[in-house]
């Protein structure tokens, strides 16, 4: 595990000197006997040498950290075990300080950040590390931690400036005292009652390296992106008004980029067939798209030094046509919801999209897998699905079974012959489960129903082979009175649905016969 150590501005870090205690004097008792057996006072003690400021100060930007900088989020802390925390020497595990078990270091995160209260023990480090403060010669803070994946944010503004918000963190570890700073001024004051040094510093003391690197693996969320969000927020909210900010076709307008992507690249989707099927984003209304297929006879050729290289005699690629259709929807959206703030409108209407992708995908997707471009065969036992699977189709697919809700259900109480159910579980598979060994994917008797003789409909196959999906990535919107109680967006997706190859997959129709099972 890695360890983050950053430095703090503003750290308001003190040396507190030890204040004489009044020497403690003798007993009346012993006074009465002093000429006998005369009793000295206690010599005065000092009370224990203390360090207090901030560890960490909440949204102060450090320095340029090597292409970006950095803040702290007020509630990075929260759920955050801090009872094993040390006051370190420079980040010395061999020079501790103080520590919150021992009851020698307080945290207590405040409005400002996190503020600490250290109580010295009587050592070398430490009397060293308490002079160096009072002298000005330590006048900075730090602190060790590591973050939650996922839990930080990157944004860039206008001017190409790069910043990283920390928003959890997983682990603090130590809180230091240190010497060098990231920034070039400080402010350190003086108390003059009570001697205390006032240092108001901040800095990141030995950025790890390699932070640049993991930077660039992070996505960095554009400013201009959140600008069209914003906008396209502000035509939905103004029932289609606002056109700001957003590109338009026609009268509609063209849906963000950030709010289309993730749709059409089914990010959020745990259900749509789209994910097995090869999709392509294509710029024209129709063309021909090469895509390349798996060929057995395609070899490599003897090839003569300086001779030319043979012509392959195979066909490497099927050119599939596409002409893509305009396919529009309803978004609905009530006015309670147009007009709550804080409702996140731009979410509901991904949410609701999605479900017009998935619902279209998952149609049309099977209406190319059921027509006559694929194979049909019929099953009444396990005999005859193990002779498709291992015969009727290439060893070579990626093979799989779409099954619906009910031949799924028949397929769970099916045994071979030494009672083993012939589903197996498959922990990578969609439903769990396999069958001779390839994932089933369980799909809606809505989407797949069942035969009109009663026979369970199942496709076995590749379907990245079977089935192309042709998109175009443009998504647009506009404002619609769908009827006197119904409003909302009216969106358009274009979209195509191609069969790639014929060999590919195979339509099963699986009889709940005698031999089922058997």
């Amino acid at each position: 595990m890695m360890e983050d150590r950053r430095l703090t501005i503003n750290a308001e870090l003190r040396a507190a000197e030890p204040t004489p205690q009044a020497p403690t004097e003798p007993q009346d008792s012993d006074k009465q006997d002093k000429s006998n057996n005369p009793q000295p006072a206690k010599t005065a003690q000092n009370s224990p040498k203390k360090l207090s400021g901030y560890a960490i100060v909440w949204n102060t930007p450090s320095k340029d950290l090597g292409g970006f900088k950095e803040v702290v989020s007020p509630d990075a802390l929260k759920g955050v075990d801090l009872s094993n925390v040390l006051m370190l020497n420079d980040h010395d595990y061999t020079q501790v300080l103080a520590s919150v078990k021992a009851g020698t270091l307080k945290l207590t995160p405040d409005d400002k950040g996190l503020y600490f209260e250290a109580t010295l023990p009587d050592t070398t480090t430490a009397n060293d590390v308490f002079a160096n403060v009072k002298a000005g010669n330590l006048d900075s803070c730090s602190f060790s931690f590591d973050v939650d994946d996922g839990s930080d944010k990157w944004e860039k503004d206008d001017q190409g400036n790069i910043t990283r918000t920390i928003n959890q963190i997983k682990d603090l570890f130590d809180v230091s005292v240190v010497a060098v700073p990231a920034y070039d001024s400080t402010n350190v004051g003086t108390n003059s009652d009570n001697q205390n040094v006032n240092v108001n510093t901040r800095s990141y003391e030995k950025f790890i390296k390699g932070e640049n690197k993991k930077m660039t693996e992070k996505t960095i969320i554009d400013n201009n992106e959140k600008t069209e969000t914003r906008s396209f927020e502000d035509f939905i909210r103004s029932h289609g008004e606002m056109r700001d900010g957003l590109a338009t076709s026609g009268v509609a307008a063209v849906v963000p980029d950030e709010v289309v992507t993730p749709v059409l690249e089914l990010k959020n989707s745990k259900y749509n067939l789209a994910q097995y099927a090869t999709v392509k984003t294509v710029s024209a209304g129709s063309g021909h798209y090469p895509i390349a297929k798996r060929n057995e006879k395609a070899t490599l050729a003897t090839k003569e030094e300086l001779a030319e290289i043979a012509d392959v005699d195979a066909n490497m690629f099927e050119d599939v046509p596409f002409d893509v259709k305009t396919r529009a929807g309803k978004i609905a959206l009530s006015n309670e919801i147009v007009e709550d703030a804080a409702v996140d409108i731009v979410g509901e209407v991904k949410n609701q999209l999605q479900k017009l992708v998935d619902n279209t995908d998952n149609q049309n997707i099977m209406k190319v897998l059921t027509s006559a471009t694929f194979k049909k065969e019929n099953a009444t036992s396990t005999d005859d699905l193990k002779k498709i699977f291992n015969v009727e189709l290439d060893p070579a697919l990626n093979k799989m079974w779409l099954v619906n809700q009910s031949g799924f259900n028949y397929l769970d109480t099916l045994k071979d012959s030494e009672g083993r159910y012939l589903l197996q579980p498959n922990p990578t598979a969609a439903s769990g489960f396999s069958l001779f060994g390839a994932p089933v994917v369980m799909i809606s008797d809505a989407v797949m129903p069942n035969n009109t003789d009663g026979s369970f409909p199942m496709i076995a196959g590749d379907i990245s082979e079977a089935v192309a999906v042709f998109r175009r990535n443009q998504v647009t919107a506009q404002w619609d009175k769908f009827d006197q109680f119904a409003q909302g967006l009216s969106v358009i997706v274009r979209s195509d649905y191609e069969p790639i190859s014929s060999d590919a997959a195979i339509n099963v129709s699986l009889s709940n016969g005698k031999g089922a099972g058997k």
